[in-house]
This record gives structure tokens, C-alpha cells and sequence, in this order.
């Protein structure tokens, strides 16, 4: 039941806990990580992620229209350069601040102190604490000593950077679509209403989190599962 309960938390912009996810197996403290790195999509999220999963919707479009040759469309709205340009700017936000805070934190005195363990597993308590305040999952993972200037500082930083620059990306592009008027539906519109579309968005998310992430993964969780 904990387990359900921390994927459910996970998945989601909840953040509460009914155990330490730290007690967790390395392949379960894994689940509960990929979950917010996929960006509190699933089942739709809380706020952040219903415009996330929006933003991932319409990266699916432009990669079906890639396929077939076609101007990309969504709901009667062309995507170009500049809407492809700011959708992929949000989806690298938060990898970004993930990631480069994890770098930082690990390559420095400071940030190391903190780590109640060394190895993978160091590393894993390190990476879920900027993956759940980039995402704004606001749970945490246990045995990492965040309470210092280092952690308070960083950690800060992350959760801002990670709320408000994807928001600006979003209406940004919300304002360029806004501008456009509706393109009509012909025979080669591609229908967002149906299983292969849902299909293709599932795959979307996966690859784009999987690319992005599984290094990280490999080296903290994966590496001391398999140990």
C-alpha cells in the first residue's frame, strides 16, 4: 500500500508521503522518481500538469505531421518554428534545472556534505531532492541533510526557476496560438481523438523522458538495483 501510495504522489503535484521513500528498493525509489521526471502528467496532474501534458501533446502533433509530411496542427492551430521553439524550451526547463543542480551539488564540498551515503544511492538522494522541487512534487526521499545554506539556497532556486519559467513558456505559447485564426478541418488533419494519437502521445512522453533522464537513472537507482 505504500508503494501505491507513493506512485499515486508521485505522479501528481500531491507530495505527500505515507513512508520514507528512502526505505523504498532502488527500483521502487526509481518508480517514484521517473514519475516526476515524466512532469506530474499521469493521470493529468495537479495545475502544472495538465498544461505539461498539453505542451507533450503538442510535440506529438508536430512529430505525426513530421511523419506524413504535413504543417503540423492542433485543435484548428498551425505549429511553426516559434510554437515548436517555446514547446521545446519548456521541455528542457525542468531536465535542465534538474540536472545541472544534481551536477553542482554532487561536484561540490558543500553540496556532498549533506549525502548521508555515498555511491549510487548518495546520488539518488541527491537527484530526487531537485527532482521534487524542480517539479514541485514537494516530497522527499530521506537521508540527504537539506536543511543547510547550500540546500536551502539551491533547492530554492530550483523550485522557482522550475514553476515560473515553464509558466512564461506556456502562455507564451498559449498567446501565440491565440494570434492565429482556425485552420478548417480537411482529410489530412491528424485526429487527436483517438487511440492512435493517445498511442503516440504515450510514446512521446516516454522517449522524451527516457532520453533525457536514463543516464542519470543508470548511474543512482538502476546502478545499485543491480549491485
Amino acid at each position: 500500500m505504500s508503494s501505491l501510495f507513493a506512485t499515486a504522489t508521485t505522479l501528481t503535484s500531491t507530495g505527500a508521503i505515507n513512508t520514507q521513500h528512502d526505505s523504498l528498493t532502488p527500483l521502487g525509489g526509481m518508480v517514484a522518481l521517473f514519475n516526476m521526471m515524466l512532469g506530474e502528467v499521469a493521470p493529468g496532474g495537479v495545475g502544472s500538469g495538465l498544461y505539461g501534458m498539453l505542451v507533450l501533446a503538442v510535440v506529438a502533433v508536430f512529430v505525426a505531421g513530421l511523419m506524413v509530411g504535413r504543417t503540423p496542427e492542433y485543435l484548428g492551430k498551425k505549429l511553426g518554428r516559434r510554437e515548436m521553439t517555446l514547446a521545446s524550451l519548456y521541455i528542457l526547463t525542468t531536465p535542465t534545472i534538474v540536472l545541472v543542480g544534481t551536477a553542482v551539488a554532487i561536484g561540490t564540498a558543500a553540496g556532498r556534505a549533506g549525502m548521508l551515503n555515498d555511491g549510487p544511492h548518495g546520488l539518488t538522494e541527491v537527484l530526487y531532492a531537485f527532482t521534487s522541487a524542480g517539479n514541485n512534487n514537494g516530497s522527499a526521499f530521506g537521508g540527504l541533510s537539506a536543511d543547510t545554506t547550500f540546500y536551502n539556497t539551491a533547492l530554492g532556486l530550483a523550485m522557482a526557476l522550475g514553476r515560473f519559467v515553464p509558466i512564461v513558456l506556456v502562455v507564451a505559447l498559449a498567446g501565440r496560438l491565440a494570434e492565429q485564426g482556425r485552420t478548417p478541418v480537411t482529410a489530412g488533419t491528424f485526429p487527436t481523438h483517438r487511440p492512435l494519437f493517445a498511442g503516440l502521445l504515450t510514446a512521446v512522453v516516454l522517449v522524451v523522458v527516457g532520453l533525457t533522464y536514463f543516464p542519470v537513472l543508470a548511474l543512482g537507482p538502476l546502478a545499485e538495483g543491480l549491485s
